[in-house]
């Protein structure tokens, strides 16, 4: 069970979330901190089914993204889009995101002004929950400008790579696909290597299977090669929705089926009776799409639940209480969550995903500062 925080942490929580000021706004516009420079690749094979028998839609004619201004309110960066689901921040302070149905990418201001639209990935395909799933930056962006996204084909589920602008290079492919369960989540570690999750397609079996790519946290290279004896690194996930490291270099995963943050350790299987979740959330609070980690405070983003869970967990990576609600309720189902250097947690919303009540601006990319449990900094 969730408590809602209560006493000192409740007012430091509503101080937080609705006192929110971002450093470095200004009338003159947009700063940046650091340099976004694309750089080319070459022309690599497009991202596409194998065969050209079943080819992937085309997205369709999509909205013209408005900026947070429009939206009046200050925790709202940009507004008007499709379904946002992958993040991540640039360099600069800026962020690039994700349309899930579209494969659009767009650059969001921390100043709020209009988001930018960058390129379309090709090939992807948006039956079922499919589509542009997860992002993630190359360990050395600032020298490659390169960027990750996990994405789904009318056959499969594959790790792309690609500079901005660029024509996507295949990574990791064959990865089943479903018309449920189809993961998405990215991250890389310290080491540079790539952590992938992924779904079972609504096949428990598959997750059990050491020899399917389905329901497990893969490891391999920026190449896509194995990283160690292969390419599953722990197995037993039903749905990987989103992956995120914590203070103590620990891995997470959410699963949303049922709702739980699991630790990821190297040949375990989360589905045997031995494995216990880090944190359990309710199904009505749940339908876990995202999280990010800073220090022993985890944030995971909720679409049933339309909030976000607080977390703080001790030096076992075991929860410390129940989870704290934020944003509750104020802006619909609430999915990817990022935190950036500054301590801003990027939110994105997913009201337009044929289920949520989307608002006539939906859906949103927000920034808020993140309340702590213990009344300190996440960071």
């Amino acid at each position: 069970m969730r408590r809602r925080a209560g006493g000192r942490e409740s007012r430091l929580l509503a101080a937080l979330v609705t006192g929110l000021v971002l450093a470095g706004c200004g009338t003159d516009g947009y700063v940046p901190s650091g340099p976004f420079r694309p750089l080319p690749e070459g022309a690599p094979p497009e991202v596409g089914p194998p065969s050209s028998a079943a080819p992937a839609p085309l997205p369709g004619d999509p909205a013209e993204p408005g900026s947070g201004e429009e939206a009046g309110d200050p925790n709202v960066m940009a507004s008007g889009l499709a379904v946002p689901t992958g993040l991540v921040v640039l360099p600069d302070g800026s962020a690039v995101v994700g349309e899930r149905d579209t494969g659009r990418l767009l650059q969001v201001f921390p100043d709020r002004s209009p988001a930018r639209v960058l390129m379309t990935l090709p090939g992807i395909d948006t039956a079922g929950d499919g589509g542009l799933l997860g992002l993630a930056l190359s360990p050395t962006h600032l020298e490659d400008g390169l960027f990750y996204a996990y994405v789904s084909t009318a056959t499969d589920n594959r790790v792309v790579r690609f500079p901005m602008g660029g024509t996507p290079n295949p990574v990791l492919t064959g990865i089943p696909r479903g018309e449920v369960h189809n993961g998405g989540g990215l991250i890389f570690s310290a080491d540079g290597s790539l952590f992938v999750g992924t779904g079972d397609t609504g096949d428990p079996a598959l997750a059990r299977d050491p020899l399917s790519l389905a329901g497990k946290v893969l490891q391999i290279d920026v190449f896509g090669a194995p990283v160690g004896v292969g390419p599953v690194y722990s197995r037993g996930h039903r749905n990987v929705t989103a992956l995120c490291a914590g203070g103590t270099d620990t891995l997470y995963a959410t699963d949303d089926s049922p709702d739980e943050l699991n630790a990821v350790l190297e040949g375990a299987d989360v589905a045997s009776r031995a494995s216990r979740p880090a944190v359990s959330i309710l199904d009505a609070e749940g339908g876990l799409g995202g999280c990010t980690a800073a220090g022993r405070f985890v944030f995971l983003g909720a679409l049933d639940g339309q909030r976000i869970h607080a977390v703080t967990l001790d030096e076992a990576g075991t929860s410390i209480g129940d989870p704290e609600e934020v944003l509750g309720g104020q802006y619909g189902r609430l999915r990817t969550v990022v935190i950036d250097a500054q301590g801003g947690l990027w939110v994105t919303t997913s009201n337009r995903d044929g289920i949520g009540t989307p608002a006539e601006d939906d859906d949103k990319v927000l920034r808020i500062l993140p309340p702590s449990t213990a009344g300190d900094s996440p960071l």
